[in-house]
């Protein structure tokens, strides 16, 4: 579990977080929305310590990771997965490369325990036989796919996710989508993702947060999302004339 406790953050005399609190479970797949420039990035790059927190803290099942120093962070951040907006694979390593680089880097696992960790998570992410190929050769869903494969290779407690469907098509971001769900839920893994996708929002939103101007504005599940009384809400999620519709007949 990851705990917000009233986090704020500024650079210069611009304030971008102000008072955030929230609480990720472990086995849920956590959202966070909101228009660009909200302070969605912001915060989850406080979250993993890419920034410091100027008060407040980032709890990792009630351990208060923003008062750890860079050795006691190193422990929680093993248990961290990312997947990455643009994938970060690496163009001249294959599939298999990149996804044995976080265990070359972090553990002392033998050669054999290694390559059985990375059959194990390709065959998970239906990327079974793809070890020798390179990131050119392959899709942008596949990419995508071993990104996760990489982010789960080291069977972290925490996965976060920034903007998984970026680039996308339609059908491939549902795939992506459902495979962050299975595998939040099949590792009770405590997963946070930075999204715009609004299909996600609906599919696998079982929390979710909604910032704006860096302040939280709502939360809820993708069901209260349907009858929330919020107006920046509102006016951010039916946008459209489709999804002000589509609310319509669900609200019905």
């Amino acid at each position: 579990m990851i705990e917000l406790r009233n986090i704020a953050k500024s650079f210069g005399d611009k304030e971008v977080l102000r008072n955030i609190s929230a609480t990720f479970e472990p086995g849920k797949t956590s959202l966070v929305i909101g228009t660009s420039g909200s302070g969605k990035t912001v915060l989850m790059k406080c979250m993993v310590g890419l920034f410091e927190v100027d008060s407040g803290g980032v709890f990792y099942n009630n351990e208060n990771f923003s008062k750890m120093n860079i050795n006691e962070r190193k422990a929680i951040r093993k248990e961290i997965g990312m997947l990455f907006q643009g994938n970060a694979l690496f163009d001249s390593m294959t599939v298999e490369e990149n996804v044995i680089f976080p265990l070359n880097m972090f553990t002392d696992m033998s050669e054999k325990e290694k390559k059985d960790r990375v059959n194990f998570c390709l065959e998970r992410v239906n990327l079974k036989g793809a070890n020798k190929l390179y990131p050119s050769e392959i899709s942008g869903g596949m990419m995508k796919r071993v990104g996760i494969a990489r982010a789960i290779v080291q069977n972290p407690k925490y996965l976060f996710c920034d903007e998984p469907n970026s680039g996308l098509d339609p059908q491939t971001s549902i795939v992506i989508d459902k495979l962050i769900q299975e595998i939040t839920q099949e590792y009770n893994i405590t997963t946070f993702v930075n999204t715009h996708d609004m299909n996600s929002v609906m599919q696998i939103g079982d929390y979710i947060l909604y910032m704006f101007e860096g302040e939280k504005h709502w939360e809820g599940t993708s069901k209260d999302l349907m009858t929330a009384k919020n107006e920046r809400l509102e006016n951010f999620i039916f946008s459209s004339e489709f999804l002000k519709e589509a609310r319509k007949h669900y609200v019905k």
